[in-house]
């Protein structure tokens, strides 16, 4: 992926959608949908426009089915701008386990009840230890300023 053709953006908390420019500065980026329009719609007509459009037809449940899931732990390291090597040691997971997880070598085992949260600057991992162990959390700070 080139950094020339790829604009950062993030959601501020009163739901603005901006732009990250390369010096840290953001600038709005525009809304063109009409919402009122939209609001106006039936059900039936929104699902009617949505079908219309061929560059963002919904999938089928046979396409859902057979499609690529990105790895939830993938997602999180990514939004946390972390490597697989510094996720790995952060969060005490081998880095060959990481790495299959992710390419999709290896399945995420389901049971391990991995969960996140973001609360006070904070983010929380719960791993449930394989053969019905007790939960450990383990909470790593993603915020160091007072």
């Amino acid at each position: 992926m080139s950094k020339q053709n790829t604009i950062v953006a993030k959601r501020l908390s009163d739901g603005t959608l901006v732009q990250v420019l390369p010096d840290g500065s953001t600038k709005p980026i525009e809304d063109k949908t009409d919402w009122a329009r939209l609001r106006a719609m039936t059900d039936e007509e929104v699902t009617a426009a949505a079908m219309s459009d061929p560059d963002a037809r919904p999938m089928t449940p046979e396409q859902l089915r057979t499609a690529r899931r990105v790895p939830r732990t993938k997602t999180l390291r990514r939004a946390l701008s972390l490597t697989q090597e510094e996720f790995a040691a952060r969060y005490h997971i081998p880095i060959g386990t990481l790495r299959d997880w992710e390419q999709g070598l290896r399945s995420e085992p389901v049971r391990t009840g991995r969960t996140c949260a973001s609360r006070r600057g904070r983010l929380t991992i719960k791993i449930k230890k394989r053969g019905g162990g007790r939960d450990t959390p383990r909470t790593e700070p993603t915020n160091t300023s007072p």
